[in-house]
Order: C-alpha cells, then sequence, then structure tokens
C-alpha cells in the first residue's frame, strides 16, 4: 500500500471538526510586504489530456504556476488576497475552473462543508495579487506539492517565506497523462520531478531572483519527487522535506535510473510527524515499521541530515491547507491550539534552515545545529537527529570544477592549495592533455589551455605527447616562436616524434 492511501485511511476512519484560522496560527511576517501571481505555461516537450473532457484530444503539458515574492505594494495597486483566490485556483489546477464557488466545499473530499470552512473562505492573507517584484536578490525556494494536490496548499507557509525575503514558486502535482496520478509510482515521481525541473528553468526569466542560491521544498509524495530531482541536478543548496514519502516509499525512489545516493550531498532536513499509535496501526492496517524506518537517512553518506519529530502532528497539518481544512482524526490528533502551534514552529524551523544554507546567517546556522531544548523546545514537543557528512573523495573533477571557477588561471597554485588539503588527489596526464587540447582548440580558451598544459609539465616533465601538444596549441595561435620551441623539446624527448619533425619542417619551409 502507498502512503497516501494509509493517509486517507485515516483521515476517514474517525472524524471531528476543527476549529481554526489563518491568525491563529499566529505566523509573524517578516519586513516585506508579499505578492502573488498565479499562470500557467505550456510545456511544448510533453502531451496531456484533459480528463472530464471526456476524448482523445492531446494538448501540450499545462503547468499552472504559483509564485509568492517581497514586493513593492503601492495605494490601488493591488488586492489584498483571500483564502477563496486561492480555492479558485484549486478549481482551475483540479480542472474546474468554471465550477460555482458556492460548490467548492462539496465538491472537493478534502474541503469538508462545515460553518468554520465556510468561515475560512472570507479570511484575509498575507499575500496581494500580482504587485511589483521588489528590487533586489532574493533565494528562491522550488515547492512540490503533496500527492495530487494544488501548488496553493501550502499557502501560509509560503507567504511567511516570501515576507522574509525569498521567493517561492510552485506547481501542483500531476499525473504524466492527465490529472491523475497512478499510485505513487516511479513514473509519477519522475514526473512530478520534472515539473519541478521545469520550475528550475523558469526561475531564470525573473531577473530578482539568485539562481545561485536555490532550495527545494516539498510535502508528503513531493518530497520524493525532490530527493530524486537533487541526485540529478547539482544546482541545488538545499532541501526541505515536509513529512516527505521518500521516508514511507523508498523503493518508489531506488527504482528511478537516476538513483545514486553519492549525488545527494546537500544540507537535508526532513519533519517528520507524531508516532503513529498502536491503535491507529492495527485497525488501518498500517505497517509498524512507518514508525521507525527511514532509509534514505541511514544511507546518506555525504550530505548533513537534520531530523525532525513533531509530536503535535500527524501527516496531514504540514500544510496549510491541513491545519485549516481537515477533518480531525480523535483517535490520534492533538488539540487544534496545539496543531496550530506546531505548524507555526514548523515554519520557523524551515525559515531558520533556509536562512542558515541559503543566505549563511550565523544565528540561523546556530539554531539548526542546536539540540531543540536548546532553542527552548521540550523533547515532548519537538525530537531531533543530525547526521554529519562523510568528506567525499576528492577527485580530477572537483579539482577542474575549481579551475573552471578561476577561468584556468594560476593553476599550479591552485594545484599546490588543493593537494596540501587532499594529497591522495591525482591528475592524471591524458586527462590533462585532452582537457588542455580542447580549450586550445576553441578560439576563446586558448590561453586557458596553454595554462592547462603548462599544469600539466609541472606534473610531468618528462612527457614528450604533452610538449608536442602544447606546441600544436601555439601553433593554433600562430604563436610560431613557441610552437617551435615545444616542438623542439618534444624532439628532445622523443626523436621519433613524427608530428614535431612534419610541424618543425613546415614551420622552415
Amino acid at each position: 500500500m502507498r502512503l497516501n492511501i494509509f493517509i486517507t485511511s485515516i483521515l476517514l476512519s474517525t472524524i471531528v471538526y476543527g476549529q481554526t484560522s489563518i491568525k491563529d496560527i499566529n505566523l509573524k511576517a517578516g519586513k516585506y510586504k508579499v505578492g502573488f501571481k498565479h499562470y500557467t505555461i505550456k510545456d511544448s516537450t510533453r502531451t496531456y489530456r484533459i480528463h472530464n473532457e471526456f476524448n482523445n484530444q492531446l494538448i501540450e503539458r499545462p503547468v499552472p504556476i504559483s509564485i509568492w515574492y517581497p514586493a513593492t505594494i503601492e495605494d490601488n495597486n493591488s488586492e489584498q488576497l483571500t483564502v477563496l483566490n486561492y480555492l479558485e485556483i484549486l478549481k482551475e489546477e483540479e480542472e474546474w475552473k468554471d465550477l460555482p464557488n458556492y460548490f467548492l466545499l462539496d465538491w472537493f473530499h478534502y474541503l469538508p462543508n462545515t460553518a468554520q470552512n465556510k468561515a475560512h473562505l472570507s479570511e484575509k492573507v498575507n499575500a496581494y495579487s500580482n504587485p511589483t517584484l521588489l528590487s533586489g536578490n532574493f533565494p528562491i525556494v522550488v515547492y512540490a506539492s503533496s500527492y495530487q494536490a494544488s501548488s496553493i496548499e501550502n499557502f501560509a507557509l509560503c507567504e511567511y517565506l516570501a515576507s522574509n525575503g525569498f521567493v517561492v514558486i510552485s506547481s501542483p502535482s500531476k499525473g504524466t497523462d492527465t490529472r491523475w496520478l497512478e499510485g505513487a509510482t516511479t513514473k509519477d515521481m519522475e514526473t512530478q520531478s520534472r515539473d519541478v525541473e521545469f520550475l528550475l528553468k523558469e526561475i531564470y526569466n525573473y531577473k530578482n531572483i539568485d539562481t545561485e542560491k536555490v532550495a527545494l521544498m516539498g510535502f508528503s509524495f513531493g518530497g520524493l519527487s525532490n530527493a530524486i530531482t537533487v541526485m540529478k541536478n547539482k544546482n541545488i543548496n538545499a532541501i526541505v522535506s515536509l513529512d516527505g514519502a521518500e521516508r514511507y516509499n523508498y523503493p518508489v525512489l531506488e527504482q528511478s535510473p537516476y538513483f545514486n545516493l553519492d549525488n545527494f550531498t546537500i544540507p537535508y532536513i526532513h519533519f517528520s510527524q507524531k508516532e503513529i499509535p498502536k491503535e491507529v496501526l492495527r485497525n488501518d492496517k498500517i505497517p509498524a515499521e512507518l514508525n521507525y524506518k527511514f532509509q534514505l537517512y541511514d544511507s546518506l553518506k555525504y550530505s548533513n541530515v537534520y531530523r525532525y519529530r513533531f509530536h503535535d502532528l500527524t501527516h496531514s497539518y504540514f500544510s496549510s491547507f491541513g491545519v485549516l481544512f481537515a477533518n480531525r482524526d480523535k483517535r490520534q490528533d492533538k488539540s487544534d491550539e496545539k496543531i496550530m502551534a506546531s505548524y507555526n514552529l514548523l515554519c520557523l524551523h524551515i525559515l531558520q534552515f533556509l536562512n542558515a544554507t541559503l543566505k549563511n546567517k550565523k544565528k540561523a546556522n546556530d539554531f539548526i545545529e542546536n539540540k531543540s531544548v536548546e532553542n527552548g523546545f521540550s523533547e515532548s514537543l519537538i525530537s531531533k537527529q543530525t547526521k554529519k557528512a562523510v568528506e567525499k573523495e576528492f577527485s580530477y573533477k572537483d579539482f577542474n570544477d575549481l579551475a573552471y571557477k578561476q577561468d584556468y588561471q594560476d593553476l599550479i597554485l591552485l594545484y599546490k592549495r588543493t593537494i596540501a588539503e587532499y594529497p591522495n588527489l591525482e591528475l592524471q596526464e591524458g586527462m590533462l592533455n585532452t582537457l588542455g587540447l580542447r580549450l586550445s582548440f576553441n578560439k576563446n580558451k586558448i590561453k586557458q589551455g596553454v595554462n592547462v598544459f603548462l599544469l600539466a609539465l609541472h606534473l610531468y616533465p618528462k612527457s614528450a605527447n604533452l610538449y608536442d601538444s602544447l606546441a600544436e596549441a601555439y601553433f593554433y595561435n600562430k604563436d610560431y616562436q613557441n610552437a617551435i620551441l615545444n616542438y623542439k623539446k618534444s624532439l628532445k624527448l622523443n626523436p621519433e616524434n613524427q608530428n614535431a619533425i612534419d610541424r618543425l619542417k613546415q614551420l622552415k619551409d
């Protein structure tokens, strides 16, 4: 059974109605006003079918996008949103755009039609519609929604992060061919991962986003999809998981052709639900191992991992929708006051982690490294485990990354500094020769290619082949004097080097 099936059974078993409000969650906004916009872009590389139209017509895959951002709010420039405005986006993403609003709480099963939920619709939120993006250079958080959920399922958290100087971008969780997923399969995961990568491309259209500071954040199935995205994309700096299904559905992760734990090297924080009571495990036929098994955590070697358990939150309450709209299971759920207070603390911990990893703030880093009690939280409320990364072996590829960053200048000095820290580093002659030639034959990189050869000859001073290649670089650059000099050095080491003999004869003629 998949996690989403477990959760559904829990929610439907024994329910009571909640009494909550956005105000009672008490998320204190940061110094920035929050802008929000929603639009749809078509992915022309994939086809899609609108299930509810009951035909075979294929269209380009629509990717709805919600984005929260620090904004400039001018008088009468934009309107403060309500919860109902968000639910109208939900209608669109559920492909029921024209559904009358009075059907909202009857049409979607996860929005029970209660007096409390009706009261939520008119509540004001912190975001304003379509104001100007504030000038600056803000880190970006790409949010992956839970199983078949809307891009705005965690709107309160997204607004909170935007008010504290982050841009948050999200899209709904949709199936490969239609709105519906197959059942939390590897194919479903890969499809959502591709949508996340689509968002990673979309952020380059915003000049005020710092594309060098990127985090992924996902709830439930979105956490699973983000885990595989990290393994195939190196342009991500941190990952946040809100009771992510990578803890529950690890085999789905392993079945991906992109699965490679060695590529998971960035800071990773996972927030998990309270321990599921024995009564619920027994009655709902849920494996007891869900309470303790976490294979990804145990398997990661090269990532700093932070694992929190929130003892007052069950799975649904890691989202704004869950806190506000979900029915309560009286067998295990805490009071509404405790749920809202814990959701508040969850948002605080996420902000601190992002401040530490994307903004390099010392106080935030101290907060994340501290034990929960050192931050003022009882272990009966929040418990924590951490695991530090094992130092990964430094390879020639890592050295080349450093060389690339400094445009292949001062390579001998760079090598001396690097070998002092990583004495087992080996730069093979053949690799350096190939790299040097590749750069030298690029008219805009000839000097960089020569620098690679000079490093190579520093390491392999008796290589006739390297002198010959360096001479070729000079020859290609029409620096015939240095070409002749190095062809001669090559011949001195290897008198049978026919290329050098021919080149020298050509240059003499």
